[in-house]
């Protein structure tokens, strides 16, 4: 798993490259607190490169969403591919999370 690390304006953008499952989760876990720790709470999670999510990556997402949230911050996803928004629709967590065809339009709805 790769984890990047950009900022557009105030929104942070973690780009994911990989498999996002047990091994890796706590990975980007870590990534995401770091930046809440940081007092960055406009994120935006780029799956464009993810190929795989396990339940352990929706932990993650989640856990981060409801913290996020609890301090007037948010978290966006972007660019998922359409078996990573399967996993997302069967999980029920795309009535969750604000989902966005490209990561433009992410850091645009966080402005």
């Amino acid at each position: 798993m790769e984890i990047g690390k950009k900022s557009v304006d105030n929104v942070e953008i973690i780009p994911l490259n990989g498999r996002l499952d047990a091994y890796s989760s706590s990975q980007v876990e870590k990534t995401i607190n770091s930046l809440i720790e940081d007092g960055k709470i406009k994120i935006v999670v780029n799956f464009k490169e993810i190929e795989y999510i396990s339940s352990s990556g929706l932990r993650v997402m989640l856990a981060s969403l409801k913290k996020l949230k609890k301090i007037n911050g948010d978290i966006k996803l972007a660019c998922l591919k359409p078996y990573v928004l399967e996993v997302f629709e069967i999980a029920g967590f795309t009535h969750l999370f604000d989902i966005y065809e490209s990561e433009e339009e992410a850091v645009n709805s966080l402005q």
